[in-house]
C-alpha cells in the first residue's frame, strides 16, 4: 500500500508542474509565434492608447461644467467610444487566442498525453496573455499620453508641465495597466477553456 501511495505521489509531482515551468513555456511560445503575439499585443495597445488619450485629455482640459449639456453629451460620447474600442480589442484578442489554440492542437495534445493537467494548460494561456497585456498596456499608455501631451504642448506651451501632477499620471498609468490586463485575461477565458477541454488523442489526430 505504501509503495502504491509513493508511486501515486511521484506521478502527481510529475503532472503538477511548477509555475516557473509554465512561465518558461509561455515565454517560449511568445518567441516562437512572435508575429501572432505582436498582432494580439497591437490590439491591446491600440485600445489602451485610445483609453489613455481620452483620460489624459480630461487632465489637460478645463473642469467639466455639469450645467453644460453639450459638454456632458461630448463626455458621454467619448465614454461610449472608449467602451466600444475596448470591446473590439477584447474580440480581436479572443479571436487571435482561438487561432493560437488551433495552431497548437498537437502541442497541447502531446502535453496532455504526457500528463499535463487541464489547469496547467489554462495557466499557460493566462500567463501568455497576461505578459502580452502588461507590455502592450505600457506601450499603449506611452503612445496615448504622448500624443495628448504633444498636442497640448503646442496649445498650452510650458503650462502643460504643470497641468497634470505626477500623482495623476501615475494613477492614469495604473488604470491603463489594469484595464489592459483585465481585457486581455477576459478575452483569454474561452480559448483557455477550449484548450484545456481538448481530448488528447483527438488533438494528436488533427492535421494542421
Amino acid at each position: 500500500m505504501s509503495a502504491m501511495s509513493s508511486g501515486k505521489g511521484a506521478i502527481r509531482k510529475q503532472v503538477q508542474l511548477p509555475l516557473s515551468v509554465a512561465f518558461r513555456i509561455s515565454l517560449l511560445n511568445i518567441r516562437v509565434r512572435f508575429l501572432r503575439a505582436l498582432i494580439t499585443a497591437a490590439g491591446v495597445m491600440l485600445g489602451i492608447a485610445f483609453f489613455t488619450a481620452v483620460r489624459a485629455a480630461a487632465l489637460y482640459a478645463p473642469p467639466l461644467n455639469p450645467n453644460d449639456p453639450a459638454a456632458l453629451e461630448a463626455a458621454t460620447r467619448q465614454t461610449w467610444l472608449v467602451v466600444m474600442s475596448l470591446l473590439m480589442s477584447t474580440v480581436g484578442i479572443s479571436n487571435s487566442m482561438l487561432m493560437a489554440v488551433t495552431e497548437r492542437y498537437k502541442e497541447i495534445g502531446t502535453m496532455k498525453c504526457l500528463g499535463a493537467l487541464d489547469s496547467f494548460v489554462v495557466k499557460l494561456f493566462f500567463l501568455e496573455s497576461g505578459m502580452l497585456g502588461i507590455v502592450a498596456s505600457a506601450i499603449g499608455f506611452l503612445v496615448g499620453w504622448g500624443l495628448v501631451f504633444l498636442i497640448n504642448l503646442f496649445r498650452l506651451g510650458s503650462a502643460v508641465f504643470s497641468a497634470a501632477t505626477p500623482l495623476e499620471l501615475l494613477a492614469l498609468l495604473g488604470q491603463a495597466m489594469a484595464v489592459g490586463v483585465v481585457v486581455t485575461v477576459v478575452a483569454t477565458i474561452l480559448p483557455a477553456i477550449r484548450a484545456a477541454k481538448m481530448p488528447p488523442a483527438a488533438a494528436l489526430r488533427v492535421e494542421v
